[in-house]
């Protein structure tokens, strides 16, 4: 009889033991799948705030500078140099 008792004793241990490890490991997987999702909404919200960045730099840029082959003068000695354009380049670049 006490071999029995024994046996039941290893049997139940080893049962708790499986039920505890399954908890703790689905536990594990849960907040590592909450930490990724975490993650890939931080990068898309990064992504979507470059691309308004770009967007606003396209949109505020100077129609000279908008072309490929006019640009703004930068000189302002220069008789066409329009301070207003400059400026705007200046803040689209920062």
């Amino acid at each position: 009889m006490s071999t029995s008792v024994r046996v039941n004793v290893l049997r139940w241990s080893a049962l708790g033991f499986g039920v505890f490890y399954g908890v703790y490991h689905q536990a594990s997987i849960s907040s590592r799948e909450k930490i990724d999702k975490i993650n890939r909404d931080y990068k898309h919200k990064e992504e979507l705030i470059t691309k308004a960045k770009a967007e606003w730099k396209k949109k505020t840029m100077p129609a000279e500078s908008k072309t490929a082959s006019g640009g703004i003068v930068t000189d302002p000695n220069d008789p066409k140099f329009d301070l207003e354009a400059f400026l705007t380049m200046k803040a689209a670049e920062n």
